[in-house]
């Protein structure tokens, strides 16, 4: 991959997540009259839209042929139900995922959800260890303390905080699990992902279209479950304005782990989105949101995210 490829993935990883972060927190925030749409309902039909883009792919790959779009759709799929039902494992997991980050996001302020979150970093890392032998560098190994280490700073109660501590010490402490289970699902199941594709030969395309199938009736699962009532009170759109498609949109394209795989494949796993996550959303949030300014925890993140960016275009 060149250079320039690579920093065109890297500005588009940037631009694509620092807008869902910040379009889904103030979607999670405003202020409306009426219900407010249901964050179950909008991991559905992120997966169902993730789908509908990676058929259009795929339809490109095959030349833009109706009959070898549905050729290549029936042997990969439909003919190999247990390569199908292997992705049933990380898809319900990355489902689990997508709804955590609505719920961290309605109670942790962009920047701080952004900074905790990338705690998925050193999950991915342990995993990777564990399940495909990958072997980590000194500096590797270093970068994941400095990684912890600024997690911990992030989270230390400042002094305007302390005085709405016991206002906030709820919803922080549901956002603050909410995030450290979506970093544990989002290691495993991205890991297993990697794991799955280096063991077969089938497009990554098509395996986001089986993880978003099974995704969709999770999903599906989850919207009965819980919002049930909320649903054939209010209908399954119940909510939706122009600000919320966006975040579907947004959301559709992160959930699709092909494209990060693609994308990240020479970037280094444990920087490339620590800039988008402290240098954008922090000023941002802070004026949407009225958050304190940068602090001495976030620099933290900046210095390891300069000194890891430096030693991977020396590469």
């Amino acid at each position: 991959m060149s250079a320039n490829l690579k920093y065109l993935s890297l500005g588009i990883l940037v631009f694509q997540t620092t807008s869902l972060v910040l379009t889904m927190r103030y979607s999670r925030t405003l202020k409306e009259e009426g219900p407010r749409y249901l964050s179950s309902t909008a991991v559905v039909v992120a997966e169902l839209l993730k789908i509908m883009a990676c058929i259009l792919l795929v339809y490109k790959e095959s030349k833009c042929s109706l009959r070898a779009l549905n050729r290549v759709l029936h042997d990969e799929i439909l003919n190999k139900p247990m390569e199908t039902l292997k992705l049933a494992i990380p898809s319900g997991i990355y489902t689990l995922q997508n709804n955590l980050l609505y719920v961290a996001l309605s109670n942790l302020d962009a920047a701080t959800y952004q900074v905790t979150y990338q705690l998925k970093i050193l999950t991915t890392a342990l995993f990777s260890v564990s399940m495909l032998s990958k072997k980590l560098g000194v500096y590797q190994w270093l970068s994941l303390v400095i990684l912890m280490t600024g997690v911990a700073f992030v989270q230390w109660p400042s002094d305007s905080q302390l005085d709405s501590k016991e206002l906030s010490a709820g919803s922080q402490f549901v956002g603050l699990m909410a995030v450290l289970t979506a970093c544990f699902s989002s290691g495993f199941a991205g890991v297993y992902f990697e794991k799955i594709l280096k063991e077969t030969k089938q497009s990554v395309w098509i395996r986001n279209i089986q993880l978003g199938f099974f995704g969709s009736i999770f999903g599906l699962m989850g919207v009965y479950i819980y919002d049930g009532e909320l649903v054939s009170k209010n209908g399954f759109f119940q909510g939706y304005n122009r600000l919320t498609w966006i975040v579907v949109v947004l959301q559709s394209l992160t959930l699709s782990p092909g494209w990060s795989a693609v994308a990240r494949s020479r970037l280094t796993a444990t920087s490339h989105s620590l800039v988008q996550g402290i240098l954008l959303p922090q000023p941002l949030s802070s004026w949407n949101y009225r958050w304190e300014p940068l602090g001495p925890a976030y620099t933290v993140y900046i210095f390891k995210d300069c000194s890891n960016r430096y030693k991977n275009c020396k590469k």
